[in-house]
């Protein structure tokens, strides 16, 4: 389970605002790469935090209600237009960014899910490989990224009837794959991802 002895050993430097920085939707054929930056209240830190994937739907929602009504936190989504741009890398590291940068006050540390730190972040910052299993800043973010996207892909659903976007998340489940093939990319899709570009492209 994660901890919070990462935060804490950065409070003994001097540092007392510290971001978990972490995302959702890296692998998708569709929808945005949704990244969140949350600062815990150390006084006020929800029970049962842990990275995303280990929690049910219902547990994470819960969870969200709880972070977002006691944490300082924002949300940014690169959608499929900036992934292209930028690839999915790329996109992922320009969401962290400017997630960190929209919280109401700069943080002195931040703490990001992964090997990569974003260029010109706000403030200095550790990456921390498996951040969701060992911070509990890290884990919350990573519930408030998962929540925010599953709730984009039912959006999705509504705008793209169809492709089953609310089941699968937009990923390239066997379901996913008949129905990009049957009804070609939306304007939802990744067309820089190899199943939708050679539909797109035929190559």
């Amino acid at each position: 389970m994660p901890d919070f002895s990462n935060e804490q050993r950065l409070f003994a430097l001097g540092r007392p605002i510290i971001a978990g920085v972490d995302e959702a939707g890296r692998g998708p054929l569709a929808g945005p790469v949704v990244a969140a930056a949350v600062v815990l209240d150390p006084a006020s830190i929800p029970d049962g935090l842990d990275d995303s994937k280990a929690l049910s739907a219902r547990r994470r929602e819960q969870l969200f209600a709880e972070i977002a009504a006691t944490s300082a936190l924002c949300v940014i989504a690169a959608p499929p237009s900036v992934i292209e741009r930028l690839n999915i890398r790329g996109a992922t590291l320009w969401a962290m960014r400017a997630a960190v940068a929209g919280l109401p006050s700069i943080p002195d540390h931040a703490l990001i899910d992964g090997r990569d730190v974003p260029p010109d972040l706000v403030c200095p910052a550790t990456a921390l490989v498996g951040g969701d299993g060992l911070s509990l800043s890290i884990a919350a973010a990573s519930i408030v990224a998962k929540v925010t996207r599953d709730r984009m892909c039912a959006q999705m659903e509504l705008d793209a009837p169809g492709y089953g976007m609310g089941q699968h998340k937009g990923y390239g489940s066997a379901g996913h794959l008949e129905a990009l093939q049957r009804l070609g990319p939306s304007i939802h899709h990744r067309c820089d991802f190899a199943p939708v570009r050679r539909l797109v492209t035929g190559s």
